[in-house]
């Protein structure tokens, strides 16, 4: 059984009060791990080595120091991938195909920052010429780095690689569901030459992420996760008014117009409600489909949705494993009966599959609820699982209005063969993310993040290191006089 521990001040540790929590496999609820289970005070300790690396050898490291280090962890990362991605399958019930993409995605994130890094050199501004006027960004300081349990390695990556290549000191903390992955990750970080308190790592529940939210010696503080949380964390942030980075969750409309390739829709529609069970922020759990079409399209769902195999995510066969955890799994039932009862129509699903092989474990079949308005509960709230809820509209007006008509505004995603169209919807849906005939494609280069209640601030991209960092203007004057204005 896999046995974690905490890192801190560059030394693995055991918690102060010895806690540990028993990890679950969602495959079939057998305990798969014993996690460092940390409290406030280990994670004092920690936010203390990061404090003193950050205010001691770590500021001394160079633009390429930092590159270099990126560089060297993306090897470290291809070296163990496959171990990585075992772990993660194993941790989190996902596809073992899915946690092997999600390696080579980690990978690229270290190696875009670095190359991003290593072309940092600040601005020089126009100013007379006795004068050196520059733009400067300089690394915030501590870093307090709050991970969820859906993709553990490579949201911890999304804000590992900008915070550590522009300068700062970390302090992570991953779910307390899905912590393996992030756990063999600081194994990695523990063979790199780094100063003490540089990287540190503290498994453990809600607590912790408190102290970091609320602790004056953290200068930032960035969160993946649920809405409840990350309102908690904007709220302990004001103590010293620290910097906040929030990724939120959205609800996702999915909208498929009748001139669209609707073979490909059809497709793309279940890539995006049911790649890893639906379990992923921009999930296109709701489907918008414009009426001429509606009952065609849901006829053909209902077709395809019997035959997803789901299944253990190390079976080479299996299309779709079980969600995360019983929590999980008790919300989406009931958020699949409320729908019933709000008047949605069942096609498919909504229950835990037959068989001996799923009455063990968080299983699910893929669900479709037609019939959907709306004004229901389940076409406003996100759902976070394999579900789609299935919509109709009549013209372009009313997709928009409806899509919306919602408090977040994470992804989206648009269906149309006319071009002129795409581009209407495009600028006008209020999302950080907008594909036309796609779903779910990201890079290291575009920003990721969402409007309203979907977050603040970005990850990815080039906006995505300058979260990371304060922005400074350094004037210096290389030939002072005197004015002689006051009392000369």
């Amino acid at each position: 059984m896999i046995q974690t521990q905490l890192y801190i001040d560059g030394q693995w540790q055991s918690p102060i009060d010895q806690g540990t929590r028993a990890i679950v496999s969602p495959a079939d609820e057998s305990v798969i791990a014993q996690a460092a289970e940390a409290t406030r005070a280990d994670a004092r300790l920690a936010i203390a080595a990061a404090r003193r690396a950050f205010d001691g050898p770590w500021r001394q490291t160079t633009i390429r120091d930092r590159a270099r280090l990126l560089n060297k962890i993306a090897e470290l990362i291809d070296r163990d991938a496959e171990k990585l991605a075992r772990l993660e399958s194993l941790n989190t019930g996902k596809t073992l195909t899915e946690s092997r993409t999600d390696m080579g995605d980690i990978a690229a994130t270290f190696r875009y920052f670095a190359g991003l890094v290593a072309s940092e050199s600040g601005a020089v501004n126009e100013a007379p010429h006795h004068v050196i006027s520059r733009t400067l960004r300089e690394p915030v300081g501590v870093c307090g780095l709050i991970t969820p349990w859906n993709y553990p390695l490579l949201q911890a990556a999304w804000k590992i690689a900008p915070a550590l290549g522009a300068g700062n000191t970390v302090v992570i903390k991953p779910s307390n569901l899905t912590p393996l992955t992030t756990h063999h990750f600081t194994q990695l970080i523990d063979e790199l030459d780094l100063p003490p308190g540089v990287f540190n790592l503290v498994t453990g529940g809600a607590e912790v992420g408190a102290e970091l939210a609320e602790s004056l010696d953290v200068d930032l503080v960035s969160f993946t996760g649920g809405a409840f949380a990350g309102e908690s964390i904007m709220k302990a942030a004001t103590g010293n008014f620290k910097r906040i980075g929030l990724e939120l969750g959205g609800k996702n409309p999915n909208i498929v117009f009748a001139d669209a390739d609707l073979d490909a829709a059809v497709d793309y529609a279940l890539n995006a409600a049911f790649f890893h069970a639906g379990q992923v922020c921009s999930a296109g759990s709701r489907l918008m489909v414009e009426d001429s079409i509606y009952d065609a399209f849901i006829g053909r769902l209902a077709e395809r949705l019997p035959r997803i195999v789901i299944g253990n995510g190390f079976h080479g066969e299996t299309q779709m494993g079980p969600v995360q955890s019983a929590q999980q799994h008790e919300k989406i039932l009931g958020m699949v009966q409320a729908g019933i009862a709000e008047g949605a129509r069942l096609v498919h699903g909504g229950k835990r599959p037959a068989g001996d092989v799923y009455k063990q474990g968080y299983w699910l079949e893929p669900t479709l609820l037609a019939d959907v308005t709306a004004d229901m509960k389940i076409a406003k709230e996100e759902i976070f699982g394999p579900v789609i809820t299935a919509e109709r509209f009549r013209s372009e007006e009313e997709a928009l209005r409806a899509a919306n008509d919602t408090p977040y505004g994470l992804a989206a995603a648009v269906w149309t063969r006319d071009l002129d169209k795409a581009n209407r919807m495009s600028r006008a849906l209020r999302f950080g993310t907008v594909w036309v005939n796609d779903y779910h494609p990201y890079f290291p280069e575009a920003p990721w993040g969402g409007y309203k209640a979907s977050g603040i601030g970005r990850e990815l991209a080039r906006i995505g290191l300058d979260e990371y960092t304060e922005l400074k203007h350094s004037y210096i004057n290389l030939a002072p006089k005197a004015m002689g204005w006051f009392g000369a």
